[in-house]
């Protein structure tokens, strides 16, 4: 039995390939292709003459014979026009039949723009769920934002730029104003994070016309700990205005931190300085 390499290529910037990755597709025999014209030049800047094969959307299944047949010979690797194949890219199919017919599948890691986005997001990344791209109609993006409006987890998206403005909008008015960073064009000459609230990222695109690809990190429902007891709250006032903190600020910090209205902590703020 051969060997079915996954092979992750550059999201962007041509240098964002590693060493075994390019060893790998000098030593294949067939490198099955998302787009062949966009492999090809990648194979070009580093001097790989492999032969290739076209393995998109729209052929996988008739090709899928050819590539196995392709394994039965020797090795074969699977590439995506950028990023990890078969992460919303065509190659579930082959890896299950690959596997089906007893071949090896390696992943060879690398570039991944839901990944690259959720570090750079300063967003948590402990946990997260990545959703691959929203519906193109409004009431279906808004059915799927209501199933994930209650998660805690970091939300990650891809998104084009003629959806991107109506996309931010539904997300906005299902699940909140909540924290998300917009990666934009990521690893490339223009690429761009902006971090900020839905409202302000709307605001933004809104003068900026959306250009290239687009990966959208949302935060996760904020789950509340539980309110602070009076007694807690009581000290934690006297001890800040000790410390001579102003009465609006300090009742600002202590309703986000405590979980009391912002106002009965501005009465008792009051009242202590009486």
């Amino acid at each position: 039995m051969s060997t079915l390499f996954l092979v992750a290529t550059p999201i962007g910037n041509l240098e964002d390939i590693s060493m075994r990755a390019l060893r790998t597709l000098r030593e294949v025999r067939l490198i099955a292709a998302e787009d062949t014209r966009h492999t090809r030049k990648l194979l070009s800047a580093y001097d790989i003459h492999t032969p290739l094969i076209s393995y998109h959307e729209h052929n996988k299944i008739s090709k899928l014979g050819a590539v196995l047949a392709a394994l039965e010979s020797g090795p074969v690797a699977l590439v995506s026009d950028a990023g990890t194949p078969a992460l919303n890219d065509p190659g579930y199919e082959l890896v299950k039949a690959a596997l089906s017919a007893g071949h090896i599948v390696t992943v060879i890691p690398g570039p991944a723009a839901p990944l690259a986005a959720l570090v750079g997001s300063g967003l948590p990344t402990d946990s997260f769920l990545y959703l691959g791209y929203l519906p193109r109609k409004s009431n279906d993006r808004r059915h799927a934002l209501e199933n994930v409006a209650n998660l805690p987890y970091t939300l990650i998206w891809l998104e084009t730029p003629h959806r991107l403005l109506d996309a931010l909008s539904d997300i906005a008015a299902v699940l909140g104003d909540r924290p998300v960073a917009v990666a934009r064009e990521l690893t490339k000459v223009h690429e761009e994070i902006f971090r900020g609230t839905l409202s302000s990222a709307l605001e933004y695109y809104r003068q900026e016309n959306p250009r290239g690809e687009f990966t959208l990190v949302v935060s996760g429902r904020l789950v509340q700990a539980e309110p602070w007891t009076e007694e807690r709250l009581r000290s934690s006032i006297e001890e800040e205005l000790a410390a001579g903190a102003t009465p609006s600020e300090l009742a600002r910090r202590l309703a986000e931190a405590s979980g009391w209205p912002r106002k009965e902590i501005y009465r008792r703020i009051t009242a202590e300085r009486e």
